[in-house]
């Protein structure tokens, strides 16, 4: 029977955090790499996956990159404002990565 395992149980780090003031990076980081590819494999951390995760346009991510080297998924998106301008309630972007902690993966 098929079914689902949350990422936070395949990863070994969900992590975001500033990169620079106009961008927020996020870091999936896999144990293994059979995590890693199984994960990469099934879609859920697209480019077109983050779109609808994070609710934004594809003109909002400035970089996807599966590096494989560091069993990794990292991608960074465009903020909708500078950090600690007016209005901004995460200055060093370190509380973005929630969404990522609901994504099911597909056993």
């Amino acid at each position: 029977m098929a079914g689902t395992i949350p990422l936070s149980e395949l990863a070994k780090a969900i992590r975001s955090k500033n990169a620079g003031v106009d961008k927020i990076t996020f870091d999936v980081i896999f144990r293994d790499r059979a995590n890693f590819e199984h994960v990469r494999d099934s879609g859920v951390i697209s480019r077109a996956a983050i779109c609808r995760l994070f609710n934004v346009p594809d003109t909002r991510i400035s970089d996807h990159v599966e590096f494989e080297a560091a069993l990794a998924i990292k991608f960074t998106l465009f903020r909708k404002a500078p950090s600690g301008s007016v209005g901004d309630g995460d200055v060093f972007g370190s509380q973005q990565y929630a969404p990522l902690l609901g994504v099911e993966v597909p056993i």
